[in-house]
């Protein structure tokens, strides 16, 4: 484990947990950040405030210190990815980009997914950005021995995430009794990985000197179909489901801001194979079932009222879909 840290970000779904932990395994961890998020700061960890969009801030901010790693946890582009390498070349033993599941071949062309299983995603601009970051990083690995990792994480969630494209919205239809939107039949497979446990295959892959040049997904090995993903969200939510399934298209069609994450990701069924994970990180498991992790997102939103905010307009428009595709 490796003794000083810096997370780009480190307050987000994921980094939270992973600060936490890294924290509480007696890291000296560093976070740079505007200081903007709502999730509090672990306590241990030492704030840099500085903008990663701005280089000059981020040079102020880290003058001095040198790390063992550097985690960017908010790299989106290209453009991201090389001012991460301008930046800290020279100045740490490890660069750890966040990329995403979502980049993986879709549809897939065999199950289970591992590293190998080719990065083409052309239904979905932000998996084809962190592809292209990726590769820009494999090169400054192979031209320059710049030491990097790549991490791809899955549908990770916290206790703030439902994971649903309407949000608390279609939780509040299912405890109305309003029928629920689920796209396709309900049966493709999906995987979610609750952030804790995310944290502990992540926090072993910092300072190991296996994964420089390498790339690791970390992943639940729980897979659902999305019926019964709602159905679990509904029984904690004390409700039932009264599902009408839709074709993704068709929900793409109606609903032009979903459409790149249903067609380019969530349309397809993904199990992901985490031997590799599990090699590098051999006390790492995956122990919260998405049944407890339900519960736990279901907890927080009732603990406070002004969590459970309802989209009437979207309640609508979901209404309208419903009613065009029961009338077919």
């Amino acid at each position: 484990m490796p003794q000083k840290v810096l997370f780009i970000g480190g307050t987000g779904i994921i980094s939270s947990a992973c600060s936490q932990l890294a924290v509480e395994r007696g890291v000296e961890l560093y976070l740079l950040n505007r200081g903007q998020s709502s999730r509090p700061v672990p306590e241990g960890a030492r704030v840099l405030k500085g903008d990663i969009r701005d280089p000059e801030s981020v040079r102020s901010a880290i003058q001095g210190l040198n790390f063992d790693s550097v985690v960017d946890w908010i790299a989106f582009s290209t453009d991201h990815v090389q001012g991460g390498v301008d930046l800290f070349t020279g100045r740490t033993g490890q660069y750890v980009f966040i990329s995403s599941a979502s980049a993986y071949q879709k549809p897939v062309a065999s199950q289970p997914i591992t590293e190998s299983t080719v990065l083409a995603n052309p239904y979905w601009e932000y998996s084809r950005n962190k592809i292209a970051c990726e590769e820009l990083l494999v090169r400054a690995y192979r031209e320059n021995g710049f030491p990097a990792t790549i991490v791809r994480p899955s549908h990770t969630y916290d206790q703030r995430c439902l994971p649903f494209m309407g949000g608390y919205t279609e939780i509040d239809r299912m405890r109305r009794g309003k029928k629920t939107l689920v796209h396709g039949d309900g049966t493709s497979l999906w995987v979610m990985t609750h952030h804790k446990d995310f944290a502990k295959g992540f926090l072993g892959l910092l300072g190991n000197p296996r994964t420089i040049g390498d790339a690791i997904h970390i992943t639940s090995d729980e897979a659902l179909t999305w019926n019964q993903i709602y159905e679990i969200f509904a029984h904690a939510a004390g409700a039932k489901t009264d599902i009408v399934h839709v074709p993704s298209a068709t929900i793409g069609k109606n609903f032009p801001e979903w459409k790149d994450g249903y067609i380019g990701d969530r349309t397809h069924s993904v199990i992901f194979d985490n031997t590799k994970v599990k090699r590098l990180v051999p006390d790492f498991a995956a122990t919260i079932p998405l049944s407890w992790g339900a519960q736990e997102v279901m907890d927080w939103y009732d603990a406070d009222p002004a969590r459970r905010v309802v989209d009437e307009a979207l309640d609508a428009r979901i209404d309208r879909l419903i009613e065009a595709q029961e009338g077919v």
